[in-house]
């Protein structure tokens, strides 16, 4: 039948063409992982053009990833374009059976444009960062070339229905040249990981052999009665591993300490300085218990923690720099930090020179810090939001004015000074849970770094505002624990909790979003609480 042959002849040719261009884009990527990781992993072309993705995206996408996906917004958006990539391989290699350099030119194409976003990249090193994607392209280009003439003499050859004439032969040839491709950009692609992992062994042996000074001021012990006991409540400190990860970085930067250098420069700086990391650790540290909160979390999110930190006063590099702060007649009002990944942040002087512990942390909960939050050295500073203040795997250090220059954030629609509001956050029970009737224990914890929280207050439903228990404070910068004991009745419930600071400011009720300086409003969870006996029987409560 001509119309069933037909239709065979053109899924065929489609099944053919997806083939041959999911190949290829398989050997460019492989190909391009083993440049990369002779070269350096993070220009890799997933790496460079999600970088760039990322680089574009409107603050309220951002917004919206974070809300969505949390913290794994990143492995998100590397499988999108993965997938993106997928398709358009696919489309190109059904191109190619008509078209043979049309469609190796459109792999070519996507190798400059990968090329291009790793250039555009802030911490860009030049040609080096551009051969991984233009490498890969050209193999891709060959794999498609290769493929898609193999796919069409088998097809033709098949058409002719001879198989004397080599119609068995050539799709044995299109099989074989398929699957040495897959080989050979399989190998491709592990030698890159193996090599990759080799530019990371240098770091993590630092970060093994780092011996952490004693602290000249040592953090005092937490108060025992800081810590509640009560259960599903966040803990006083937060473990490393369960500490919230928020950055821009889809390859954590793996940084060497014996060659990390830290530069302190810019405006009003009579005496620039470049440390070493011995260097510092020779200086006197200080160790604090320090809450931060990151300006993407919402009304009751996760992201936030108190950890404790050892590091260098800030303020007492800048003042060995020669800078004073603006109060005394300082040139520079803001202090803009940058990342070895490019990243830039600006805090204001003044907040990092008035008395509170800014520090350049080395270690966390005792040990170097994680290379997740920042190894060798991050930026800490109580009181800000993390995005003008928390700048990790910190290399630069510039003295400027906001009026100069705009860092990374605000370029994107956030504030510039983002002082942390204040927040409480309802723990436990959780949202939709069916505690039972009686006494029924709600807690959680509240935060206004640099004010302190002196009081806590729950409601229930619509009822009156009730005090509830706070946990002995530590600091003023670190976090509260609150608990409110309840006499759970059956129905349907709404428990809400705001927090006053210690200036006397009670917590707004006005909703507000993360953008642009950090969301507002008072944190609510609805729970259910059964009849007596009706959960044991698996009766609907209003049955």
């Amino acid at each position: 039948m001509p119309g069933v042959s037909s239709f065979r002849s053109t899924l065929s040719r489609a099944v053919l063409g997806a083939t041959a261009g999911l190949l290829a884009a398989f050997t460019a990527l492989a190909v391009a992982e083993l440049v990369a990781g002779l070269l350096r992993p993070a220009a890799g072309p997933v790496t460079v053009v999600g970088g760039a993705v990322i680089d574009r995206t409107p603050a309220a996408v951002k917004d919206f990833a974070i809300r969505t996906f949390g913290e794994h917004d990143k492995t998100v958006l590397q499988l999108g374009i993965v997938a993106v990539l997928a398709v358009i391989a696919v489309g190109l290699g059904v191109l190619s059976l008509r078209h043979r350099s049309a469609g190796a030119a459109g792999v070519l194409l996507f190798g400059v444009v990968a090329a291009a976003a790793a250039l555009s990249r802030p911490d860009s090193t030049g040609i080096g960062d551009v051969l991984p994607s233009i490498a890969g392209a050209v193999a891709g280009a060959l794999a498609v070339h290769l493929l898609s003439s193999r796919a069409t003499s088998a097809q033709d050859t098949a058409l002719e229905g001879d198989e004397s004439r080599g119609g068995g032969w050539n799709r044995r040839g299109f099989l074989t040249a398929a699957a040495v491709t897959a080989a050979a950009a399989t190998s491709a692609g592990v030698l890159g990981r193996f090599f990759s992992a080799q530019h990371g062994r240098g770091a993590i042996a630092s970060r093994e052999a780092l011996v952490l000074p004693e602290p000249v001021s040592p953090a005092p012990p937490v108060p025992a009665g800081a810590r509640s006991k009560v259960p599903g409540i966040s803990p006083f400190t937060t473990p490393n591993r369960d500490f919230y990860r928020v950055d821009t970085a889809l390859t954590v930067p793996k940084v060497d300490a014996r060659t990390w250098r830290l530069r302190i420069h810019g405006l009003g700086v009579t005496r620039p300085r470049t440390y070493t990391l011995e260097q510092l650790l020779a200086r006197p540290l200080i160790e604090r218990d320090i809450t931060l909160t990151c300006v993407s979390n919402e009304v009751g999110g996760p992201y936030i923690g108190n950890a404790r930190w050892l590091g260098i006063p800030l303020a007492a590099l800048l003042q060995d720099a020669g800078v004073l702060p603006p109060s005394k007649g300082g040139a520079a009002d803001q202090l803009v930090a940058r990342s070895v990944d490019g990243m830039t942040l600006g805090s204001p002087v003044e907040d990092l020179m008035d008395g509170r512990d800014a520090i350049l942390a080395v270690a966390m909960n005792g040990e170097p810090l994680p290379f997740d939050h920042g190894f060798p050295v991050r930026m800490l500073v109580p009181g800000l939001y993390g995005y003008v203040s928390a700048c990790k795997w910190i290399t630069d250090v510039e003295l400027t004015t906001f009026d100069a220059y705009d860092p990374y954030w605000v370029r994107r629609s956030w504030a510039r000074r983002a002082p942390i509001k204040t927040q409480s956050r309802i723990d436990t029970p959780k949202p939709f849970a069916r505690p039972a009737a009686g006494t029924v224990t709600v807690a959680g914890v509240a935060w206004a770094q640099r004010r302190g929280i002196t009081r806590v207050e729950v409601r229930i439903d619509d009822g009156p505002w009730q005090d509830a228990d706070l946990a002995v404070r530590d600091t003023v910068d670190t976090w509260r624990q609150w608990s409110y004991r309840w006499n759970a009745v059956p129905g349907g419930h709404t428990i809400t909790v705001r927090a006053t600071d210690g200036t006397g400011s009670v917590q707004t009720e006005r909703r507000a979003r993360t953008v642009p300086d950090g969301a507002s409003g008072r944190h609510s969870v609805f729970v259910t609480v059964p009849q007596p006996g009706r959960e044991q029987t698996g009766r609907p409560d209003d049955a």
